[in-house]
């Protein structure tokens, strides 16, 4: 995001203020928490950067209720170490990308919403993260606080602008307010990892676990091997009571063995392995490259991944059993076309989550949207932020 200075309220009132004056004086902000995660999308031209960092702490704690509600500026770790004291988590398993991105500041509660950021609990229990927000405040481009939700499991109050925010990159307003539903946090994990012949294979054993009543929270395919593993390895996490695990990882371990040989990660490793998937690390993505997320069917993974292997250098990494391929390559528009045309082919869509501002600035960021919903976009966009002042062109429209 370039922008010639920032603006950091202390609080929600002095973000309403900072809106009002820029849509008095006319000018764009870039809005961001740490600004983490300003190599991703389409950059931001605008005079002011404003940041939520310093509207930062948890409001709201209900153990007992599973609630929390915190400041959008709020760091994933406090949030997270609040939560351990109780051995409860957030459902979706929100990523830390700080390092993906080569910065020291880790990301805070408002980026993750806003972002819609969800990690290998995303196909299991833990849905979206937008499933699990509940409420939120913000300040909309007309510089007035909006309120959606409310800090109940079971609440019809008003519109649903919960899940309208989630995902929308700042541009349609500034969440200053966010309370999330938890899970308590599991007992025991460990990881079966199967060595398969080929990428369809390995879909197809993510596929087994999955539908297997085991609980299984994670399915990944590293197809370049590592982590250790010598080749193609399919992975699948599951977590439980202490007492369960081992009678069950062994009735899946042997269900799993026709694809390929099965080995155990306990605990430990196993949690290494799970946040280095969370946090794109098997990737090794170099700093002047970009990383590019696909989201399309898992069956459709293995096609997708063969086509980009063949049109450049990619690495790849495939989590939510298939449903989501990370590739990193070359920032060379003609690498971009690939993974513009792998994911057309495939039926899905494709982020350039992180490229240098040349690539960012020359390729379409995210798919064109089909004509009766960029409408239906417009007319939100309209309502909410009529000036156009939030993240001008984030989203790259």
């Amino acid at each position: 995001m370039s922008a010639a200075f920032e603006l950091a309220p202390a609080d929600e009132e002095g973000v309403v203020a900072a809106v009002a004056q820029a849509r008095a004086d006319r000018a764009p902000l870039a809005i961001c928490g740490n600004n983490g995660r300003a190599g991703s999308l389409r950059p931001v031209q605008a005079a002011a950067r404003l940041s939520v960092r310093n509207l930062a702490g948890v409001t709201l704690y209900r153990p007992q209720e599973m609630v929390l509600s915190a400041r959008a500026g709020t760091p994933l770790p406090v949030i997270e170490a609040t939560l351990d004291a109780n051995r409860q988590m957030l459902a979706a398993e929100p990523p830390d990308f700080s390092e993906l991105f080569g910065v020291a500041t880790p990301p805070t509660l408002g980026g993750l919403v806003a972002s819609n950021l969800s990690g290998p609990r995303r196909i299991g229990v833990g849905g979206a993260l937008r499933d699990q927000v509940l409420g939120v405040r913000a300040v909309t481009g007309r510089a007035e606080v909006i309120r959606s939700g409310g800090r109940v499991h079971k609440n019809v109050t008003g519109l649903d602008l919960c899940k309208l925010l989630a995902g929308s990159q700042g541009t349609l307003g500034i969440l200053t307010e966010i309370t999330l539903k938890l899970l308590p946090r599991p007992e025991a994990s460990l990881t079966l990892a199967i060595a398969v012949p080929s990428l369809a294979a390995g879909v197809a054993a993510l596929a087994a676990g999955l539908g297997s009543p085991f609980g299984v929270s994670g399915a990944a395919l590293l197809p370049a091997g590592g982590h250790g593993f010598a080749g193609p390895t399919a992975v699948l996490r599951m977590e439980d009571f202490l007492q369960f695990l081992p009678h069950r990882s062994g009735v899946l371990r042997g269900a799993l063995a026709e694809f390929g040989a099965v080995t155990l990660l306990e605990q430990a490793a196993s949690e290494s392995l799970w946040k280095d998937i969370r946090e794109a690390r098997l990737l090794q993505a170099a700093p002047d490259e970009a990383v590019w997320r696909l989201s399309l069917r898992p069956s459709a993974a293995p096609a997708a991944a063969g086509q980009l292997m063949r049109a450049f250098d990619a690495r790849l990494l495939l989590d939510w059993g298939g449903g989501l391929v990370w590739v990193a390559g070359p920032a060379t528009e003609s690498a971009h076309g690939a993974v513009m045309q792998a994911a057309a082919a495939a039926g899905g869509s494709f982020t350039l989550f992180r490229a240098p501002d040349p690539l960012r600035l020359a390729v379409p960021v995210l798919p064109a949207e089909p004509a009766p919903l960029a409408a239906i976009g417009a007319r939100v966009k309209a309502a909410m932020d009529p000036d156009g002042l939030l993240n001008p062109g984030r989203m790259g429209r």
